[in-house]
């Protein structure tokens, strides 16, 4: 339900005795500002009213100098937030918003709001200085954050930068000055190694909106500081040529070519600075009768840039992937390194490192493993040592040079553990010293299916866990075709493949070989088995793990021994670029790329594509061309095609060119289709210069979606807009969002969009009204039923639906179930499935196949091994109609195609009501579905169970639906549309 007050819908951005650690309970910060801030940030996630949020932040209790810090992060932060979302809510929130921040405002150190970022700085002032009437009911704030949304034009007036911001003849100038909070440098370090002793960094740095365009009054330090007195140490640092951040920015006209920068550090900076702190340290403990211990000395890195008359100062941050992540570090002697290290929210830092304990030896002896460590230095008897948090007992002996230790570690106590825990030793009256695995080999012992692992991490230092026996890649090779092996260690003999998953949910199953406690693996990600057919791994990361028979997931890790020589550079084939790297330290990722060229690259590339080169293409004369866009250029799919394959059948030699994202398809040509003649599609890849310059020249362009938000049809083009299913659930301009004032940026979108559309394509006169009213279309609709329906009345569809079958590897005539719901706008990321595939085929018996087609808008669903076939990557979606039996869904426009075949339809809408109060339907589903609406799986698979006898009781309301719904679905669709838009 919606609140009435300031309330969102929408979230703000944003151990003991053994058993072995899970980690340390993290202490309390005692800070209050932490603790305000925490307080009002989960005010503001939870959507609560914005009272609330202002009691939090008012209430007393705070320094002068609290106060100040937690109105500036208030500000910049939670409640800046809210104010976004109350511009965007209409006049009522506006006011509101206003009303209960004035008199906060009002009290708020001037310094504090000075110093806020100037989009931030500009609406508060409004806020707090003009009336509530003119705020709510006025463009002032809209014009602001509109504004503030995009990357903003810096302007320098003299020697100070200003953002060219809207209201600048309305306030004074030193509202639009840039400060601190504005020039922060956008950073990524690229490589860190060791050369002759010396560590240097490269990458680029830049201040955003500010252009860097030569070495000119251009300049970067990066500055090490260490704890509190100490000097910092300035490395040198010198520009460099770096056009790569000029590609990789999001400001469309800003030039950061001359953005590198590259930096050396001599260690003997840091040894003499750290010598100086471990005396001041020493000498405070021999005062206290201790001895002196040698400990870590942590440098944060920084960067202060000078560019034309900024400056700016901030972290390091930004490591790329692979290498970079897991930098060396550099033996300096006598016990000492030195080693760049990444912070958990990834800034650079360098630690001088003194080895105050390594490992020495592991030894597994029965339920017992038993760890040797050495501490060099004067001798130990006491002590005691912990696995993170976890204090255990130690034997400490004195021997030559130093001090023996010896950590038992009880093994069911290990297996019982989930996490790993870092190792220490803490000598009696001296602080615990981390355990280094120096020159120690790393362990791994094999205890029944678990195993116990002795490993170094990033530092060196010595984790100690137990989990699932891992497959551990030592080799990893590329073929000159493509093809990548992986192979390694894998106790087990039981069945076993690989699987690629995509952060989307997506994966790929290739099979391993296994023996002899190895195992190995190949597969070339350019061409990737799919439904008998090779496509490539699509754009992304892409994680590996081996699935067992049983279903288990294990994660894959890279061998720490050859993490120095893994071959992470980049191989381009067929314009993509693929990349084996180990991030995270040792987990294996595969990373997707299209091989773009230099103008095509960033926003620089795609601003001057948008309104130069595409401006210019659309002057030139037409060519009688036919462009072919499916979903974006996602798929070879529906309406789209069956024209296609319609106008190829009748030998139409004119040029047709599809559009294609990501190396989705390869679209057939007339060979391919069995249609003798010699014509072959033109491909283009979507975001190209080729894909700017044939939608602009091309006369006919055919689509079932919205065209990139960049494209204007001219006069003389002919758009013919299919879409992708009769409506169903509401859409376009009958979404609530749609009808907010001011217009959300969706309704500029679709109201320009539609006004180029030529032809709408419905599939009943029922439909049409519907797509009228939803687009505010006024055109010409041409009622001809879906094209893409066709097959399922073709006279050939028997011979079709067995080829499907053979596709899919359906066992011969087993009754075909397919389950295929819509998306959830409220609950995309859920990748259950509601439907009991174990209980159906326990009920059913044998002789049922179970096809799962998920939304592409929906995650990935887990489909049971064994139990249903995952098909919602298959390319066409009338091919699973085709070899459907029967037809489970909820709200999908599947239910109008299907309806041509007669065959029984199901309707599992489990939770219709609420469905229906956050999307809403056009359909009352409960008058005139033309089959039972369930609402739990156990119904679902009764009415499977009788099938024969549930359709008998539909027949009647099913013959209605089809002819009110989908009367022109006769099989004769694409040739009445060719023949009216393409044969004139």
């Amino acid at each position: 339900m919606r609140r009435t007050n300031m309330a969102e819908d929408s979230f703000c951005p944003k151990g003991g005795a053994f058993p072995m650690a899970t980690g340390v309970t993290p202490a309390r910060s005692g800070d209050p500002v932490t603790e305000r801030l925490r307080a009002v940030q989960d005010l503001c996630d939870r959507g609560e009213p914005l009272q609330s949020m202002m009691t939090a932040v008012t209430a007393e209790g705070l320094t002068p100098a609290e106060r100040r810090r937690l109105d500036a992060n208030a500000l910049a932060g939670p409640l800046g937030t809210r104010l976004d979302l109350a511009v965007k809510r209409g006049a009522a929130r506006r006011r509101e918003f206003v009303t209960l921040l004035q008199p906060y405002l009002a009290g708020v150190d001037v310094r504090v709001k000075r110093e806020l970022p100037v989009a931030r700085r500009i609406a508060f002032h409004l806020i707090e200085h003009r009336a509530v009437d003119d705020l709510a009911d006025g463009d002032a704030l809209q014009k602001i954050t509109t504004a503030a949304a995009e990357p903003s034009r810096r302007v320098r007036r003299k020697l100070r930068w200003y953002a060219d911001l809207p209201l600048q003849d309305e306030l004074p100038e030193a509202m639009f000055r840039l400060r601190a909070a504005d020039l922060i440098p956008m950073t990524q370090v690229e490589d860190i190694s060791w050369s002759d002793g010396r560590l240097r960094v490269s990458g680029h740095a830049y201040l955003a909106g500010l252009s860097v365009r030569g070495p000119r009054f251009n300049r970067a330090t990066v500055v090490l500081r260490g704890p509190r007195w100490l000097p910092p140490v300035r490395l040198r640092t010198r520009r460099i040529f770096h056009p790569e951040a000029t590609y990789g920015a999001q400001e469309a006209g800003c030039n950061y070519d001359w953005s590198g920068f590259t930096a050396e550090l001599r260690p003997w900076a840091l040894r003499w600075r750290s010598a100086v702190r471990l005396a001041v340290r020493g000498g405070k403990r021999l005062l206290r009768r201790r001895a002196v211990v040698r400990d870590t000395t942590t440098w944060r890195a920084e960067i202060v840039i000078w560019s034309r008359g900024a400056r700016a100062t901030g972290l390091l941050r930004g490591p790329s992937s692979g290498r970079t992540e897991r930098p060396r570090g550099l033996d300096l002697g006598r016990g000492w390194w030195v080693r760049p290290v990444w912070t958990s929210d990834r800034a650079l830092q360098v630690v001088l490192q003194p080895t105050r304990a390594e490992l020495t030896r592991v030894r597994l002896d029965g339920d017992r493993l038993e760890l040797k460590v050495f501490l060099p230095g004067r001798g130990q008897s006491k002590g005691h040592a912990r696995l993170d948090g976890h204090r255990m007992s130690a034997d400490f002996t004195p021997v030559e040079g130093g001090t023996e230790v010896v950590v038992p570690l009880a093994v069911p106590s290990l297996l019982q553990e989930r996490d790993g825990g870092r190792l220490w030793v803490e000598p009696k009256g001296d602080p615990a010293a981390a355990v280094m695995l120096g020159r120690a080999e790393e362990s791994r012992s094999i205890v029944g299916e678990r195993e116990i692992t002795v490993l170094g991490d990033r530092r060196d230092r010595v984790i100690v866990s137990a989990n699932r026996i891992r497959p551990v890649v030592s080799v990893a090779t590329w073929d000159e075709d493509g093809t990548l092996t992986l192979g390694g260690s894998y106790p087990g003999s039981e069945p076993v493949e690989l699987t690629l998953r995509h952060r989307t949910g997506l994966i790929h199953s290739v099979p391993m070989e296994r023996a002899d406690d190895r195992f190995s693996v190949r597969f070339a990600p350019a061409a990737m088995p799919r439904f008998g057919e090779a496509v490539p791994l699509s754009s992304g990361s892409w994680s590996m793990a081996a699935r067992e028979a049983s279903g288990e997931v294990v994660q894959l890790r890279v061998d720490h021994a050859i993490l120095d020589t893994l071959d992470e550079e980049p191989k381009v084939r067929d314009g993509r670029r693929y990349r084996l790297v180990s991030t995270r330290f040792d987990v294996p990722v595969l990373t997707v790329a299209e091989d773009l060229p230099d103008d095509e690259r960033g926003a620089g590339g795609l601003f001057a594509l948008r309104r130069t080169f595409y401006p210019a293409e659309r002057t030139r004369e037409l060519s009688d061309a036919t462009v072919y866009v499916a979903y974006d250029g996602r798929q070879y799919e529906g309406n789209v095609r069956a024209i296609y394959e319609e106008r190829v059948r009748r030998g139409d030699g004119r040029e047709h060119i599809w559009v294609v994202k990501d190396g989705a398809f390869v679209p057939p040509g007339a060979a391919e289709l069995g249609y003798g003649s010699d014509i072959r599609p033109t491909v283009v890849r979507a975001g190209s210069r080729e894909h700017y310059a044939v939608l602009a020249r091309s006369r006919y362009v055919v689509t079932n979606g919205f065209l990139p938000p960049w494209f204007r049809a001219r006069e003389d083009q002919t758009v013919v807009q299919t879409w992708h299913g009769s409506p169903l659930k509401r859409l376009g301009n009958d979404l609530p969002h749609m009808s907010r004032d001011p217009k959300p940026a969706a309704w500029h979108r679709q109201a320009v969009e539609v006004r180029g559309w030529d032809l709408l394509v419905s599939q009943s006169p029922w439909a049409t009204p519907i797509l009228r009213k939803a687009f505010g279309y006024q055109g010409e609709v041409l009622e001809s039923g879906y094209p893409r329906n066709d097959v399922l009345s073709a006279p050939d569809r028997e011979e079709l639906a067995a080829g499907v079958r053979h596709r899919l590897g359906m066992a011969e005539g087993a009754k075909v179930v397919l389950y295929a719901p819509t998306f959830r706008d409220y609950d995309r990321k859920n990748a259950s499935l509601r439907l009991d595939l174990a209980e159906a085929h326990r009920v059913l018996g044998p002789g049922h196949e179970f096809l799962i087609r998920a939304h592409s808008m929906q995650a990935a669903p887990n489909v049971p091994r064994n139990l249903g076939h995952d098909v919602t990557t298959y390319p066409d979606m009338a091919d699973l109609l085709l070899v459907a039996d029967v037809l489970i869904t909820d709200y999908s426009s599947v239910m109008f195609d299907f309806a041509a075949t007669g065959r029984p339809i199901l309707f599992f809408t489990h939770d219709l009501q609420r469905y229906s109060a956050k999307r809403g339907l056009y359909l009352d589903l409960a008058a005139e579905a033309p089959g039972p609406l369930l609402s739990t799986g156990a119904e679902v698979i009764e009415a499977i169970r009788t099938i024969d006898e549930v359709a008998a009781a539909h027949a009647e309301r099913y013959e209605r639906f089809r002819l009110r719904y989908a009367p022109r679905d006769d099989g004769k669709a694409t040739a009445r549309l060719v023949d009216h838009v393409f044969s004139g």
